[in-house]
Order: C-alpha cells, then sequence, then structure tokens
C-alpha cells in the first residue's frame, strides 16, 4: 500500500463543490430562504482556509514564539466575539467578562497542560503542533460555553419567579439556581459527549483521518485522537464549569437580589 499522500489538482477541488450546489438546489425546492447565506458561508470558508495555509506555511518556516503567542491571542479574541453574536439573547457587560475569562483561563490551561505534559513539544512554541492543538480546543469550547451562555441566559429569564421564590424561602443564590446551573452545564458538554461515544464506530475524526491520509500509521493516529480528544474534553468542561461557576452570580446584586435588568424577557 502506498503511503504516498494525493495531492488534489485544482479542477478535482472545483469538483468537490458541487455538493454546494446540491445544497443550494434542495434549500430553493423547498422555498427556504437560505440560498445566500450558504453562498456566504462558502466562499468565506474558502477565502479563510486559503489565507491561513499562507499563514501557516510561512509560521512553519519561521517559528517563532512570538508569532505563535499573537495567532492563539488572535484565535480567542475571535472566538469569544464569536460567541457574543452568537448568543441571540441579550447578555449584560458582567457576563461578557465572565465568558472572556473562563475562555481565556480554561483553554490555555487545557493547551498548557497538553504542550508540556501530555505530548511535549520541541520547542514548547513548535507551531506545527502548537496552532492546530489551539484550534481544536479554542473552537470546541467555543461551542461548549455558546451552548452554557444561552441555556444560563434563557433559564433565569424564564424561570425568574421560581429563583425569586426560592430567594424569599431563605435559599441563596447558589442554591436557588442549582437547577438552571446545571442544565446549562449538561446542555454545554452533552455535544462532547456524543463525539466521545461515536467517535472511531460512527465517525473518524477529521484529524486522525487527515493523518491517516497523509501516511502515518492508524494506530499512531489513534493514539494522538486520543489524546487530542480527552484535551478537548477537559478544556470543554474547564471552560463551561468556569463560565457557570461564575456567570450565575452576575444576575445578581450584593444583597443577593435579581438585577432586573439581567433578567428581563
Amino acid at each position: 500500500m502506498s503511503d504516498k499522500m494525493i495531492d488534489l489538482t485544482f479542477w478535482q477541488l472545483v469538483a468537490s463543490y458541487i455538493f454546494v450546489l446540491l445544497l443550494l438546489v434542495m434549500v430553493k425546492q423547498r422555498k427556504i430562504p437560505r440560498e445566500k447565506e450558504i453562498l456566504i458561508a462558502t466562499l468565506r470558508m474558502t477565502l479563510q482556509l486559503v489565507i491561513v495555509g499562507y499563514i501557516l506555511m510561512y509560521l512553519f518556516a519561521h517559528p517563532h514564539p512570538l508569532y505563535t503567542i499573537l495567532v492563539v491571542a488572535l484565535m480567542e479574541a475571535f472566538a469569544i466575539h464569536n460567541i457574543y453574536k452568537r448568543v441571540k439573547l441579550g447578555i449584560s457587560r458582567a457576563i461578557k467578562n465572565v465568558i472572556a475569562l473562563s475562555m481565556i483561563i480554561g483553554t490555555l490551561c487545557s493547551l498548557l497542560y497538553f504542550d508540556f505534559i501530555v505530548i511535549h513539544f520541541s520547542p514548547w512554541y513548535e507551531p506545527r503542533y502548537f496552532i492546530p492543538l489551539a484550534g481544536m480546543i479554542i473552537g470546541n469550547s467555543m461551542t461548549g460555553i455558546t451552548l452554557g451562555v444561552s441555556t444560563l441566559v434563557k433559564g433565569m429569564k424564564t424561570q425568574k419567579h421560581t429563583v425569586e421564590a426560592a430567594l424569599m424561602m431563605g435559599a441563596t443564590p447558589k442554591a436557588a439556581t442549582k437547577e438552571i446551573v446545571n442544565h446549562a452545564f449538561d446542555s454545554a458538554i452533552l455535544p462532547t459527549i456524543n463525539s466521545m461515544v461515536g467517535m472511531g464506530i460512527v465517525f473518524l475524526p477529521g484529524m486522525m483521518t487527515g493523518q491517516i491520509l497523509s501516511g502515518i500509521s492508524p494506530l499512531v493516529a489513534i493514539e494522538y485522537q486520543i489524546a487530542v480528544m480527552l484535551g478537548i474534553t477537559g478544556a470543554v468542561s474547564l471552560t463551561v464549569i468556569l463560565f457557570v461557576q461564575l456567570g450565575y452570580k452576575t444576575f445578581f446584586n450584593e444583597r443577593s437580589q435579581l438585577n432586573d435588568e439581567n433578567t428581563e424577557k
């Protein structure tokens, strides 16, 4: 069996866009107004990946800790901004601060642990390893915390009277919001758990598939994928638990009363 990577020609790559055309035909036939959104998403995906490809080629050829740190900082900033945009319900400045803090601490702690303990890159800032892993950890944490934020904010607004009743009965803010916080945490980590359950049987993850296609032994690819998936799970869990434990407090004032501006529907 040949272990040589098959290079795609320009026209082979163009041929793959037939699937986008099929999607456009489907939504048009069903009169679903998504054509513009699909075209914009496809164009953005293509341009972003091409630009990132050239940037990574430069970084791999000129490794430097400042370059790596700058790229990870940009990833974090974009992910945090994307969370703000994806949460449809209104969120206060205090919650935004908690989101940013949770993302930065949760993802960086997991990434640095993965770097220095699990794989131990040499040098530690090696962009060929550090940047792709940072992307996977930050991207999955972004998805998880977005679900957590949406669920927590919605729960605090829809169950405002239940929380107020518990407070009137003498419950602390932590006790009064326990079910809402637990539901937010559960909703946030569920996609990650589902990915772990289906991995290897229902689907082969992208990182593992890419390594196998590049000629690496499937067993080596599996080892890396297990380690990376556990790292992602840890990052998502840490990021979300930080958010929910700090986030619910933003709905209360210093007298343990609900802030009306944060809980209005």
